[in-house]
């Protein structure tokens, strides 16, 4: 049986709810990221979840914690990732969290699975836009919380056909 882990920043607890959900859709682990260590980021598939605060900033525990990130062997690892964020509000600076992720795990040789469409969202702009679609599951409980667990059942049936999970 595969190892699914999935690492989260959460400040409200949006985030951690989320990644609960997507712990028991897929069989996996949540943990925190402000109490992860390297094994953390040892895994079959790897989930990486964070909101994005500010002008489009990663959330303050992953900021704490990018030296674990930085230290762990992704190449050729398969990673996801997910995040909330507030289309309405932050329009500008969509899910930028995600994004900021996202480079990380690329300039780091992931292979990143679970890329979503942009249909269905309402923003300017998004640093987590990669080729037209975002670079992972993209929730908002701000404006569409009635959305978040089909959009959660949804990506984790993609995952485990992308992961080859059955």
């Amino acid at each position: 049986m595969a190892e699914i882990k999935i690492v989260y920043g959460s400040t409200t607890g949006n985030t951690e709810q989320a990644a609960e959900k997507i712990a028991a859709a897929i069989g996996g682990t949540a943990i925190n990221v402000a109490g992860a260590d390297p094994d953390s980021f040892q895994a079959d598939l790897l989930i990486l979840g964070t909101s994005t605060w500010g002008a489009g900033d990663l959330q303050d525990d992953w900021i704490a914690a990018e030296p674990l990130l930085e230290s762990a062997e992704l190449k050729g690892r398969k990673i996801a990732l997910f995040g909330l964020g507030d289309q309405d509000g932050f329009r500008d600076t969509f899910v930028d969290g995600v994004g900021i992720l996202l480079q990380k795990v690329l300039e780091k040789g992931a292979e990143v699975i679970g890329f979503t469409g942009t249909d269905g969202y309402d923003f300017l702009s998004s640093a987590a836009v990669m080729d037209g679609r975002f670079g992972g599951l993209i929730l908002d409980d701000n404006n569409q919380p009635e959305l978040t667990d089909s959009r959660i059942a949804a990506w984790c049936r993609q995952l485990k056909q992308e992961a080859g999970l059955g």
